[in-house]
């Protein structure tokens, strides 16, 4: 038994493609295109009387555990430094595994609602490491989204919470199976020491997987990395073997040139994250440099990658900077694909089914030449009515099929409090 998508305007986004055609979906994948597909006897067919059919969006990174902190008490705060110390890790420290899972589960339903089918998820939750990713991986296998999880290794707690966190994320990376994989993961440089590094690179080794972890979301990532550790983090990622067209680098906004030149050959990928970069107030991260293996990322907030594209490309024109925003946005599937080992993205036979239904209605006309006119002025979330992952609808009618949305937002703000009463103790 098939589904015959009939009678939609299928998008694609680079190269940039409008076309009324049908698509025909069995098991994961879609399985033909054309103007006028015929049903088999035992097809669902859907008319979709011209509604988009769009491909599902990619968050290339995510933290999905900074969900229950959506409006949380915060002190006054004088710089970066504060933001991590009194607000960032103070939060992480406060989590448990069922809050881990709780605001996984929260975060990935979000995403699914905005029609982003693939999260990147840098997880960090220092006091309830092992057991954490297969927690967040739980979340989203019941929600739906398909998930790229790593564990962000750092020093911060020792030596006992360092090797904690390598162990969670080469164990995850090793099992994961489906709609969930497993990275190497990293926090900042300027809190992971000599042995961690080597424990990355090793862990990367022994995975065959890339790393993921935040670089130069604020200038203070370079200075206290040279002070503790004698070398630039870019420096360090290069004498330690861990560039390569694997690796996810997410924010890399406080960078100089030579240390792009660096970056760019090694065929990594640089996530940008702008609605995120501009409530920590770290500044404008240069994204028309990023070269051709740009892509975007939520981090912390909510994996709305409509919203996102439209604040990076008005804020690259703010800046005199202008991006490429189907290119950015395109290349997140192009990620996932690399992830997952088969096409995500493309609207073509062989390719996932992972593909939104949107009720959008332009005041002018669409085509492949305006197709980023309308990514940043018209098309939102607000017109995603249906959601496909893995050719299963999770989302139909604008009402999520896997799991109640009243229970997930009662546990979430349930969990949300107990989290901040935590914090509160400290």
């Amino acid at each position: 038994m098939g589904t015959l998508l009939k009678g939609g305007i299928v998008v694609e986004l680079e190269p940039a493609c409008v076309e009324r055609v049908d698509l025909r979906i069995e098991g994961e994948r879609i399985v033909a295109r054309g103007p006028d597909l015929r049903a088999a006897p035992d097809d669902e067919v859907i008319a979709l009387s011209g509604k988009l059919v769009f491909p599902g969006l990619v968050s290339s990174h995510q933290r999905l555990h900074a969900s229950l902190g959506r409006g949380m008490p915060r002190p006054k705060l004088e710089g970066y430094q504060e933001l991590l110390e009194k607000v960032r890790w103070r939060y992480e420290d406060a989590l448990d595994l069922d809050a881990v899972q709780v605001a996984a589960t929260a975060g990935g339903l979000e995403a699914l609602q905005c029609g982003t089918t693939t999260l990147f998820d840098l997880h960090s939750s220092p006091k309830a490491v092992q057991g954490s990713l297969l927690r967040v991986g739980r979340a989203l296998h019941e929600v739906g989204v398909r998930g790229v999880l790593a564990y962000a290794v750092t020093d911060r707690r020792g030596a006992v919470g360092r090797e904690e966190g390598l162990e969670e994320t080469v164990a995850f990376t090793r099992k994961a199976r489906g709609r969930l994989r497993g990275q190497v993961g990293s926090a900042p440089l300027f809190t992971v020491g000599r042995e961690a590094l080597e424990g990355l690179a090793e862990a990367v080794r022994s995975t065959s997987s890339g790393l993921h972890v935040s670089l130069a979301e604020d200038p203070l990532d370079e200075k206290l990395s040279t002070e503790r550790f004698g070398a630039a983090p870019v420096t360090r990622l290069v004498d330690s073997g861990l560039l390569s067209p694997q690796t996810l680098l997410a924010h890399v906004g406080h960078l100089s040139w030579p240390e792009l030149a660096q970056l760019l050959p090694t065929g990594a990928w640089l996530a940008h994250t702008p609605r995120s970069n501009m409530e920590a107030e770290v500044g404008y991260a240069p994204a028309l440099k990023f070269g051709h293996r740009a892509t975007l990322g939520a981090d912390s907030v909510s994996a709305d990658m409509f919203a996102e594209a439209q604040a990076a490309w008005l804020r690259s024109r703010d800046a005199g900077q202008p991006i490429d925003v189907l290119r950015y946005l395109a290349n997140g599937q192009r990620l996932a694909s690399q992830a997952f080992g088969v096409q995500v993205g493309m609207m073509r036979e062989g390719a996932l089914a992972d593909l939104l239904l949107m009720d959008y209605q332009p005041a002018t006309p669409l085509t492949a030449e305006n197709l980023a006119w309308h990514v940043v002025f018209g098309l939102g979330s607000r017109h995603v009515e249906s959601v496909m992952v893995d050719g299963v609808w999770r989302v139909w009618a604008r009402r999520p099929l896997s799991v109640n949305p009243s229970v997930v937002a009662e546990q979430s703000r349930e969990a949300a409090a107990a989290v901040w009463a935590r914090m509160g103790e400290k």
